[in-house]
C-alpha cells in the first residue's frame, strides 16, 4: 500500500524534488569539506575513492531500478497483444453458440473491451475508477462463463464448445494478469528510499570532495542535478500506468474496430 500512496506524487514533483536534493546534498557536502579542508589528517586522495564507490554504486541501483520497469513495460506491451488475440479468438467461436446466445455473447465481448479502453485512456490510475471497472467487469465474466457452463454442460464431449471454454478462459486470465502487472506491481518503497539515499550520499561525497579540495563550487552542479532528475522521471513514468510513458493500446482499438465492423 505504500507503494500504491506513492501516485500522489505529481511527476513533475519528482523532477524538481530530484533537482533540489542533489543540489542541496552538494551544498552540504562542500560545507563539510570546507570544514575538513583545514584539518590535516583529511587527505584528497581517500575522498576520491570513496566518493567514486558511491557513485558506482548509485549508477548500479539506478540501472537495477530501471530494469526493473523496463521490463514490466515490456511486460504490459505483450499482454496487450495477447488480450487482443484471446478477445479476437472468443469473439470469433462465439459463432459456435446458437441464438440467443450468441448475441448477447458478442455484445458482452464487446462491452468488455470498451471498458478497457476507457479505463486505458485515463491519465492515472484513479482507485474509484478501477474498482468500478473491476465490478463491471466480473459482472461481465460471470455472465460470460454462465452462458459456456450451459452449453458446455449440454454436451461435454464438445470439441467446439471446449474450444470456446478455453479461449475464454485465456481471456479471464490475461485479465488477471494486466491488472497485477499494469495495476497493482510498483517499484517496493524500500527500493526508492536505497535508491534515493544512494542518490544523496554520492552527491554530497562529489561536494565533500570539492570542498577538501579547496576548489569552488561547479557551476556544472544544475548540470548534474538535471541529469539525474530525468532519469528518475523516466523510472517513475515507467513504473506509473497512465502516465507520460504510456503503452499502445492499438491491437485493443483495431480489435474494436473489427467487432463494429461485423454486423
Amino acid at each position: 500500500m505504500a507503494a500504491m500512496s506513492f501516485d500522489s506524487l505529481p511527476i513533475w514533483a519528482f523532477f524538481l524534488g530530484t533537482i533540489l536534493i542533489v543540489m542541496a546534498s552538494i551544498e552540504v557536502g562542500y560545507h563539510l569539506g570546507t570544514v575538513a579542508h583545514k584539518s590535516e589528517d583529511e587527505k584528497e586522495s581517500p575522498v576520491s575513492g570513496v566518493s567514486g564507490a558511491i557513485l558506482a554504486l548509485t549508477a548500479f541501483m539506478l540501472a537495477f531500478t530501471f530494469g526493473i520497469v523496463s521490463d514490466r513495460y515490456d511486460a504490459r506491451k505483450g499482454l496487450v497483444r495477447e488480450d487482443a488475440n484471446a478477445l479476437r479468438t472468443t469473439y470469433l467461436r462465439a459463432a459456435f453458440l446458437p441464438e440467443p446466445d450468441r448475441t448477447e455473447t458478442r455484445r458482452l465481448l464487446k462491452q468488455y473491451l470498451d471498458l478497457r479502453l476507457a479505463f486505458a485512456r485515463g491519465d492515472r490510475v484513479d482507485p474509484e475508477q478501477l474498482r468500478a471497472t473491476q465490478i463491471q467487469t466480473s459482472r461481465i465474466q460471470g455472465r460470460l462463463w454462465d452462458i459456456a457452463v450451459a452449453h458446455g454442460g449440454r454436451d461435454l464431449n464438445s470439441d467446439v464448445a471446449a474450444l470456446y471454454i478455453e479461449s475464454l478462459n485465456e481471456v479471464f486470465t490475461i485479465h488477471a494478469t494486466r491488472i497485477a502487472v499494469g495495476v497493482q506491481a510498483r517499484i517496493p518503497m524500500e527500493i526508492w528510499l536505497v535508491l534515493y539515499g544512494l542518490v544523496i550520499l554520492g552527491m554530497m561525497s562529489i561536494g565533500y570532495h570539492t570542498g577538501i579540495a579547496g576548489s569552488k563550487r561547479s557551476n556544472a552542479g544544475f548540470i548534474l542535478a538535471l541529469s539525474f532528475a530525468m532519469v528518475i522521471v523516466v523510472i517513475a513514468s515507467l513504473d506509473r500506468p497512465g502516465a507520460y510513458v504510456r503503452v499502445s493500446q492499438q491491437p485493443l482499438a483495431d480489435l474494436r474496430a473489427f467487432m463494429a465492423a461485423d454486423r
